[in-house]
């Protein structure tokens, strides 16, 4: 194609112009396209970055919220089980103290209801103290209403005492013991009564208590479930 000298007219001129105008425009386009493409794209990408950190961080709120509840639900069971296992407790507590109150009353009428019983207890209570002091003089300690009464059983211990052991003692009763004990007796011998043997009926009751407790719960309520080892 020749090249042509000399100045466009005016023709020329609009339609070059129009050509570059065009072409500028198909540039611009094409640009705009390429632009909101890579767009789009790194939207995508922010948008997916954001979903997966929000919904780690619900995961993480719920899970932790999980673990508290949870952990809520395990407290209130376990205090729910220990105010049961402390009612349960006191419950049987309750019912011994029950049991024992019961048979205290059931040994103050053994002096009320039987006065032969009871003088035939006096009588082997004293005996077991002489036996066990192996003193010339005794004293033996009773309540103010048991005083006939003990020195009656008295008189037989000694004697039986003696048939024993092959010797002899001086037993002198003393009706100091409170009116509201349910009845047995103390006995003292030595210098200044230094040695006491406490067979008031009481006594016998705390002791026989505390050696038959674990006995007495086990029949009661069965052995614990808690415990493994036994004597």
């Amino acid at each position: 194609m020749a090249s042509r000298s000399g100045p466009l007219n005016d023709d020329e001129v609009i339609s070059e112009t129009s050509k570059m105008v065009a072409f500028i425009k198909q540039e611009a386009q094409e640009k705009a396209r390429e632009i909101k493409v890579k767009a789009d794209e790194e939207f995508s990408v922010e948008k997916a970055k954001l979903v997966r950190q929000e919904t780690a961080a619900i995961d993480a709120s719920f899970e932790k919220k999980r673990k508290g509840a949870e952990t809520s639900i395990k407290i209130e069971h376990s205090t729910a089980t220990n105010r049961a296992r402390l009612r349960i407790l006191a419950a049987r507590e309750q019912h011994l103290h029950t049991l024992f109150e019961e048979a205290r009353k059931q040994v103050v009428l053994i002096a009320q209801q039987d006065e032969k019983k009871y003088g035939e207890l006096l009588e082997g209570l004293i005996l077991e103290g002489l036996l066990r002091f192996l003193e010339p003089d005794v004293l033996v300690t009773c309540r103010p209403s048991d005083v006939s009464a003990c020195e009656a059983a008295s008189k037989r211990a000694s004697e039986k005492y003696s048939q024993i052991s092959g010797r002899s003692a001086t037993i002198k009763v003393d009706g100091s013991l409170p009116k509201d004990n349910a009845g047995g007796i103390a006995l003292s011998a030595g210098s200044g009564g230094r040695i006491t043997i406490h067979n008031t009926l009481d006594e016998r009751l705390t002791l026989l208590e505390d050696s038959m407790l674990p006995e007495i719960r086990t029949d009661l309520f069965g052995k614990s479930e808690n415990r493994k080892f036994y004597t």
